[in-house]
């Protein structure tokens, strides 16, 4: 089921009412049911937010990873820049930063509704709260600001437009629900309130419990959500799969409608830079494209260039489906092989390869001489070219080779009875890499011995495919009919195709 923030927040405050009448009338410990409702909503909202991100937490590390490369190259720019390195750093931890962040977030909203520690409770509220806000209000206001400007230049700030945004969507409930910037900023201001109010009214919060009952639910609420969050990206692939390649998923059918949509689409205006100020100014197609000739775009040839298209939205939400394109090493298209192939077919992900750092050496190679004669065949104008062998001789070359990453040559050393299992059962195997070149992938190729069809596709795509690297996803007839981590690749005997 489709759920909108609207019927989120709905069901949020439903659940909040209804524990705050269990606590003013059997419970009977809250003197302050809008404080105690406010309270429970929080915590419950928490809960919720918190759940639908600890299904994937690398979806968070990588929204997170976005925000911390914006924030590094923002204040690289200023006088600020001493603050700059400390991203790339984050960035390196982004994964335990974003299970600690997500983890937090559940617990204190368990801490919210119970009452435990209220004094911390209610600072590490506003705390949070206020780094969501600083997170959403960036990814927004962003869009004043134009390219090629830094968000500090205030001074270069025009209309907002959403193309200019840094960071599309903040990831304030995962893949379950995408907001539009401004709607995220909105919210997390609007909690902003909740925060100040209970730093205000600490001591007049319900609590739930004793001191050592409540200790115990945290601590082991704790322990179990770093073992779900890792579950979730250790040791299998989220066991929820709010993305678009979720299993059963038509992607072929899915790829189609979308592109028709986009096809829909229409040029509604040009946004267009001043060669010598370089001000932008937006004119509309009809005033660009026109007959007029004091209103068409020859008025503005060799004053404007072209800065973007303003198109009309699309009729229904494009989804990363619309990206799915994997081309080998030569250019060669591969998607259609993948998609229209009505028999089983599997795709390995790997978004990037682990290592790769090269390292320059020498090695013997063997090469043959000949010797090149001239015969005569009797007659004087007719003579043979006569090729001889003669020796051999060894030379030195230098070359690059590839260091891979062992634990990560290790996965694929398991992963290869699989596809040799697949490709004797005659069932095509592409592995579609992202980030990588010809010699790095014929490189990886001889230290696996995998042996595949490979093509490369955009990293990004691949890490909304599946969440392991590698990954392995099972194709007919264009729909995903299963995939897996590769620590819980079965069997291919056990697989039913």
């Amino acid at each position: 089921m489709s759920l909108t923030l609207t019927t989120v927040l709905l069901y949020v405050g439903i659940a909040a009412f209804l524990l705050t009448l269990l606590m003013k009338f059997v419970i009977k410990n809250t003197d302050h049911p809008i404080l105690s409702f406010i309270q429970n909503y929080c915590g419950v909202l928490f809960i919720f937010s918190g759940w639908v991100k600890a299904v994937d937490p690398l979806g968070t590390a990588y929204k997170m990873k976005d925000y911390f490369g914006e924030f590094h190259s923002t204040f690289s720019e200023t006088w600020l820049s001493f603050i700059a390195p400390i991203f790339p750093f984050f960035s390196e931890i982004a994964i335990g930063f974003s299970v600690g962040m997500i983890v937090l977030e559940i617990v204190l909203g368990l801490m919210l509704i119970m009452g435990n520690r209220n004094k911390f409770a209610v600072w590490t509220f506003f705390l949070l709260v206020l780094f969501f806000t600083i997170l959403t209000g960036f990814t927004y206001l962003t869009g004043y600001v134009p390219n090629g400007s830094n968000f500090f230049d205030f001074g270069s700030w025009g209309p907002h437009d959403s193309n200019n945004m840094k960071v599309k969507d903040c990831g304030c409930f995962g893949d379950f629900i995408k907001l539009e910037p401004f709607t995220s900023f909105l919210k997390d201001v609007a909690l902003l309130f909740p925060a100040v109010l209970f730093l205000i009214k600490s001591k007049s919060m319900h609590r739930l419990f004793n001191s050592p009952v409540r200790a115990g639910i945290v601590g082991l609420a704790t322990v179990g959500l770093l073992v779900y969050c890792l579950s979730n990206f250790v040791w299998d692939i989220p066991h929820a799969d709010f993305r678009p390649f979720n299993k059963s998923k038509d992607v072929r059918a899915q790829k189609q409608i979308e592109s028709d949509a986009l096809a829909e689409t229409k040029i509604t205006a040009w946004k267009l830079k001043n060669n010598e100020s370089g001000e932008i100014i937006t004119v509309t197609n009809a005033d660009y494209m026109g007959k007029d000739p004091n209103k068409n775009y020859k008025k503005y040839k060799g004053h404007y260039s072209v800065e973007d298209q303003v198109k009309s939205e699309s009729p229904i939400p494009i989804t990363k489906i619309s990206d799915f394109l994997i081309e080998n090493t030569d250019g060669i298209d591969l998607t259609e092989d993948i998609l229209s192939n009505p028999s089983a077919n599997f795709l390995i992900v790997n978004y990037r390869l682990k290592g790769g750092k090269t390292v320059e050496k020498k090695r013997i190679v063997k090469d043959s001489l000949f010797t090149v004669d001239t015969m005569n065949l009797g007659d004087k104008d007719a003579e043979m070219i006569v090729k001889q062998f003669d020796k051999v001789v060894e030379r030195e070359e230098s070359y690059t080779d590839y260091i891979w990453d062992q634990g990560y040559l290790e996965k694929h050393a398991q992963l290869k009875p699989f596809t040799d299992a697949a490709k004797k059962a005659r069932i095509p195997v592409v592995m579609a890499i992202g980030g990588a070149d010809e010699m790095q992938i014929k490189d990886f190729n001889e230290d696996t011995g995998l042996n595949l069809t490979y093509g490369t596709a955009d990293d990004i795509l691949l890490k909304t495919i599946v969440r392991s690297n590698p990954g392995i996803v099972l194709f007919k007839d264009g729909k995903i009919v299963d995939k897996w981590h590769i620590n819980k690749l079965p069997s291919f005997e056990s697989i039913k195709i």
